[in-house]
């Protein structure tokens, strides 16, 4: 298959594309920076400049291709809605070009999904439509499935190996400037996570497999995580003393974004993905990356 990839010098991007060659399929990655067109032809892949906000770029990227995996997204949270948004145009744009039976697949996330606290979220749960959250990549992609296209939504948790951990990278930020690392609460509010190799190998199964329709799928390893788990692990990996902190105090610790994400329960499941996809995650956990990484 051809395959058009964005973010594809990325942290997951990187290994998807290394995993759809690896497979036979050829590759256009979609890269704004002359180090990142060295890392596709590297890889051996066909390189295609542009980037998120250049809608045009992303078309013609897309053009042509059997199908498209969007992993493209602006984590700078300062300007989180604009983000969303520039993401729901780019979905547009890359859908727009698409023919029928084609397959988009685009990123979502388990933070985004319907669920009250205590419940585990599983891939037939929809997508939150709460205010708080601006970004809608599921729904944008359900209008893209109305006109034939086939459509693969992949729900990442907190994607990890011993460099990268997801929302947890930004805690660890955060300990290593307050000088002591935080949970909120009794620390019982649980993150699902999965390893990056076998994250990858996830969409990639999902690019080969995906049939009619809108298929979601969980990335999932580990159920949940517990945040005084992890708030201990990088309390130890720093030197740093490790407290609870209020819901109230959240913000100041973590900011206005991370301050509401730390305290939310986000369990989630990945079994039916397992079942559909044959997909059976062998990596390490989170905690054993953040134990086995380099403060």
């Amino acid at each position: 298959m051809r395959v058009f990839v964005t973010g594809a010098t990325g942290f997951i991007g990187t290994e998807l594309v290394k995993e759809l060659i690896a497979a036979g399929h050829q590759v256009r990655g979609l890269t704004r920076s002359d180090s990142g067109v060295e890392q596709l032809k590297a890889a051996g892949a066909e390189v295609h400049r542009g980037n998120l906000e250049d809608l045009d770029s992303l078309r013609s990227g897309a053009t042509g291709m059997d199908a498209v995996v969007n992993l493209a997204f602006n984590h700078d949270f300062s300007k989180f809605a604009q983000n969303a948004q520039d993401e729901i145009k780019a979905i547009e744009a890359l859908g727009s070009v698409l023919t029928p039976g084609k397959l988009l697949v685009v990123t979502s996330g388990i933070g985004i999904t319907s669920g009250s606290p205590g419940l585990v979220r599983k891939e037939s749960d929809p997508p939150t439509d709460s205010p708080m959250m601006p970004r809608r990549p599921e729904q944008a992609a359900q209008a893209v499935a109305e006109k034939g296209v086939r459509v693969a939504v992949v729900r990442l948790p907190q994607v990890h190996d011993t460099h990268k951990q997801g929302l947890v990278t930004w805690l660890i930020q955060f300990a290593r400037d307050k000088g002591f690392s935080a949970y909120v609460g009794d620390g019982a509010s649980r993150w699902a996570a999965g390893p990056l190799q076998d994250v990858a190998h996830l969409y990639r199964l999902a690019v080969e497999k995906t049939g009619p329709g809108v298929t979601t799928y969980h990335a999932v390893q580990e159920e949940g995580v517990s945040g005084r788990e992890i708030a201990e692990t990088i309390g130890k990996g720093l030197g740093v003393p490790v407290v609870s902190i209020t819901p109230e105090e959240a913000g100041a610790q973590f900011g206005p974004f991370f301050g509401r994400a730390a305290a939310l329960d986000m369990p989630a499941s990945s079994e039916w993905t397992r079942k559909t996809l044959g997909w059976e995650p062998t990596g390490p956990g989170l905690i054993e990356d953040l134990e086995n990484m380099k403060y």
